[in-house]
C-alpha cells in the first residue's frame, strides 16, 4: 500500500475528473467509487470519493464542494523522454479550458497544476558548464510548452 495519497477536492467534478486523467495518461485505470446516500450533502448517487492510479501512483479524488480551490503552489511534474510526449501531455491536459502557462507548467480545466518537462532538461540544467546551463535556463525562461529542440539549442551555442 502506497504511504502518501495526493487527495484531490472538487465540487462536483471528481467522478470526471478521475476519468479524464485515466483517458490522458497511458498507465491509467480507475480503482473504486464510493458513492453519496441519502440525507447527503450532495445528490444520492454522487460519487463521494474515488481512486484512480496513474502509472503506478495512486491518487484520490472528493467531491467536498465548492470550499477549496487548487492552486500552483502545488503542482504534478510529469517526465517526458521525447518532445512527442511533451506535445501529447501539453495538449491534452490544456484541451477544453485548460491553460498554458510558462516554463512548461500549464492549468488543466479542473484548476489543477502540471508541470510538463522533458527529462533531458535536468541533465542540461546540470551541466558542469556553468555558462551552458544557463543557457538553457535563458531559452526555458521564454518558453511555454518546452522545447526539447530549442533547449539544446541553447545548450549547444
Amino acid at each position: 500500500m502506497q504511504k502518501i495519497t495526493p487527495f484531490l477536492w472538487f465540487d462536483g467534478q471528481a467522478e470526471e475528473a478521475m476519468n479524464f486523467y485515466c483517458s490522458v495518461f497511458k498507465e491509467a485505470k480507475v480503482l473504486n467509487m464510493n458513492h453519496y446516500g441519502d440525507n447527503a450533502p450532495m445528490p444520492k448517487g454522487t460519487v463521494l470519493t474515488g481512486t484512480f492510479e496513474l502509472f503506478g501512483q495512486q491518487f484520490t479524488v472528493l467531491n467536498g464542494g465548492p470550499h477549496y480551490k487548487f492552486t500552483p503552489a502545488v503542482s504534478f511534474y510529469v517526465s517526458c523522454d521525447s518532445q512527442e510526449e511533451v506535445d501529447h501531455y501539453w495538449q491534452r491536459l490544456t484541451d477544453d479550458g485548460g491553460e498554458e502557462g510558462p516554463c512548461g507548467w500549464l492549468t488543466d480545466k479542473y484548476g489543477l497544476s502540471w508541470q510538463i518537462v522533458p527529462t533531458i532538461l535536468t541533465k542540461l540544467l546540470q551541466d558542469k558548464n556553468g555558462e551552458k546551463a544557463g543557457q538553457v535556463m535563458q531559452a526555458l525562461m521564454k518558453m511555454g510548452k518546452l522545447d526539447i529542440e530549442g533547449l539544446q539549442k541553447a545548450f549547444d551555442q
